[in-house]
């Protein structure tokens, strides 16, 4: 299975600075992937003159599926067990796939993730047509809630601006919002700034697992974000500079707000935190304790992962609110490397023991469900 850690993801900002020239931005005109889409955009996945499944619906936004929007074929797609496969492109718009639409499938037919693209730009603080604003949740480019869903070799990406709407206090602008149980995603990128990836669950009392292998996010203020119990092995995240800001912290990578009931949150293993951000601009979490939920109890445990300079070593944790500090959280470390990981203040770095590490594996987060298995 390749790493995307050798090639540099274009960043979100290269695509938005590209304007009329996304596609030549996001390397669609260049992938050899791209170009081999013209003569069969789908690659090895079939057509719909060879469906690979009854259930298998293709989409493409030159016409040459059965839908030309994923929303579209999402809709045609009633029931369970339904895979897209996503032609080469960039599919401006917003999509839900709705609870009752179980394991799921959506696949980029190129290798490259960069070649099939699904953003829009809507943020918490954007007004709704006839009043009010859209809110955190609302913002989200992609909303997932059926259990069972995957996805491969697909780009999440919100493109909102903070520079383009001074006016707009609320600034979450999500990509992905996913909520159901059994979520998995190989070889994906979650593109955006505030609250890029929000790895949650369907109710306080669900505990939806997700998992994420060799897969991108990028960001400056929570970027990921939620109560899910997830797994992130092999991924790299990458925290953006910012112009607005003259001091650190610039924001901070995950903010989880793991109910009290559930023992498990957040795993981040073997992966790497990098920079396009000063040194020691940001800080690796901070807890989400929600209104909603007075009694979660963040859970974060990063092991065997490289922290560049862009954490903050001294102090790589901070509170989002002082009710509820995090050194009452449930926040450890364990085996990581690199200049963000030295332990400088041995208070401020919580490390795990090795038996207690024995136990902070995805298969003891993930329980009986492999999704590393089979064909990524």
């Amino acid at each position: 299975m390749p790493s995307p850690h050798p090639r540099l993801p274009l960043s979100r900002r290269g695509f938005l600075a590209a304007g009329a020239g996304t596609a030549a931005a996001l390397g669609l005109a260049a992938s050899p992937a791209r170009a081999a889409g013209g003569r069969r955009p789908f690659g090895r996945h079939g057509s719909p003159a060879a469906r690979r499944t009854p259930r298998t619906l293709y989409v493409d936004p030159r016409g040459r599926g059965d839908h030309t929007s994923v929303a579209d074929a999402v809709a045609a797609a009633a029931g369970s067990g339904w895979t897209l496969v996503l032609a080469p492109g960039v599919y401006r718009e917003r999509v839900v796939l709705d609870a009752a639409r179980t394991d799921a499938t959506w696949i980029g037919a190129c290798e490259d993730p960069r070649d099939v693209v699904i953003v829009h730009d809507t943020a918490a603080g954007t007004p709704r047509p006839g009043g009010g604003v859209y809110g955190t949740t609302g913002s989200a480019t992609t909303t997932l809630q059926a259990a069972g869903f995957t996805a491969r070799r697909i780009t999440f990406a919100n493109d909102w601006l903070r520079a383009d709407h001074p006016g707009v206090t609320g600034t979450q602008a999500v990509a992905v919002k996913v909520q159901g149980d059994r979520s998995a995603f190989h070889h994906c990128r979650f593109l955006g700034h505030q609250d890029t990836l929000y790895a949650d669950s369907p109710a306080l009392t669900a505990f939806a697992r997700q998992y994420y292998a060799d897969c991108y996010a990028e960001g400056d203020v929570d970027f990921v974000f939620g109560r899910a119990t997830a797994v992130f092995e092999r991924c790299r995240f990458r925290t953006l500079d910012r112009t607005d800001l003259t001091a650190a912290p610039y924001g901070y990578v995950f903010a989880p707000s793991t109910a009290g009931a559930n023992p498990l949150g957040y795993l981040v293993v073997r992966g790497r935190i990098d920079s396009e951000a000063p040194d020691a601009s940001y800080k690796l979490a901070r807890p989400w304790v929600p209104s909603s939920d007075t009694t979660a109890r963040p859970s974060l445990v990063v092991r065997d992962t490289r922290l560049d300079a862009g954490i903050d070593a001294v102090a790589p944790y901070a509170n989002m609110s002082d009710s509820f500090p995090w050194q009452s959280q449930r926040f450890a470390e364990y085996r990581n490397s690199g200049p963000g990981a030295r332990i400088t203040v041995p208070g401020n770095r919580p490390q795990l023991l090795p038996e207690q590490a024995r136990s902070a594996t995805r298969a003891a987060y993930l329980g009986d469900w492999e999704p590393w298995r089979g064909e990524c």
